[in-house]
């Protein structure tokens, strides 16, 4: 299965009907930076959606720094994006991957299997030297019929579960960069740590310049593990695990299920352990 699509690719295809485009740039610390360069240049024909206003549901007490939004407002919001159940969805962000991978991830989970990621996003796409526009696309509502995949999504009781059980039924797999896995530094949330029993897999080392890596790439950085092991990937927030949910896929991993919560929802419970160092 592709999880991704080359700039050639949508070019060849902005006129066609059947695909819609999604613009999921942001910027943490500035959330209107996204939106703002969307206003000033976007692929033509893309929609908007913006991290934490339609792709996440606000903060409370529980539930991580980026929850998971309403499941009947987002259906609303991509109604009105014009995407149906038989639209081919394309989505970018600058570049990077991990918001991009998000709006693949909570489509997916909707129940929408055609949608794939643009490879080295609106950065790769401005430095091929492809058409670009301020219009905003005028497309009609449509209807969408939402199918859960409950088999994408870890709960936090699923994770406390599996942290207790001596004998573990899942592979916790923490995407933070490493000094953030082990403790050396936290710059957002409570505590530093990690979940106890989790392993580091860094999820931008899935990625070379906006691109996946190959299949075989993806499988090497994950070599110790059983493809058919269950696995529950993490970040801090949910949002850059999506990418490495997508690159366990790729290395050929049958279970995989997103902690959306991640980290920041753990650390909300105070009675939560956390270890720090690697391997533990």
């Amino acid at each position: 299965m592709n999880y991704a699509v080359n700039k050639e690719w949508l070019n060849e295809h902005l006129d066609d009907d059947r695909v819609r485009i999604i613009d999921c740039r942001f910027e943490l610390g500035n959330p209107e930076k996204g939106a703002g360069l969307y206003i000033e240049s976007h692929i033509p024909g893309a929609v908007y959606f913006h991290l934490e206003s339609q792709l996440s549901a606000p903060v409370s007490k529980h539930g991580g720094r980026h929850p998971l939004p309403d499941i009947d407002q987002f259906k609303s919001d991509i109604e009105k994006a014009g995407i149906n159940n038989t639209h081919t969805v394309i989505v970018y962000d600058g570049g990077e991957g991990s918001y991009a991978s998000r709006f693949w991830w909570l489509l997916q989970y909707l129940g929408h299997e055609n949608v794939f990621v643009l490879i080295e996003g609106f950065n790769g796409w401005v430095e091929a030297g492809y058409e670009t526009t301020k219009d905003l696309p005028d497309n009609e509502t449509t209807e969408f019929k939402v199918s859960i995949r409950k088999d994408m999504l870890a709960s936090y009781e699923e994770v406390k579960e599996v942290v207790e059980q001596e004998k573990k039924s899942s592979i916790l797999i923490d995407s933070r960069e490493e000094r953030r896995y082990i403790g050396e530094v936290e710059p957002i949330d409570r505590v530093a740590g990690h979940i106890p029993g989790a392993i580091n897999k860094f999820w931008a080392e899935g990625l070379n310049q906006g691109s996946f890596k190959e299949g075989e790439e993806q499988k090497k950085r994950f070599a110790e593990l059983d493809t058919k092991d269950p696995v529950i990937v993490y970040c801090g927030s949910g949002v850059t695990a999506a990418p490495n949910y997508i690159a366990l896929k790729m290395a050929g991993f049958e279970n995989v299920k997103l902690y959306a919560g991640s980290y920041s929802d753990w650390v909300s419970y105070e009675q939560n352990p956390v270890a720090k160092g690697k391997g533990i």
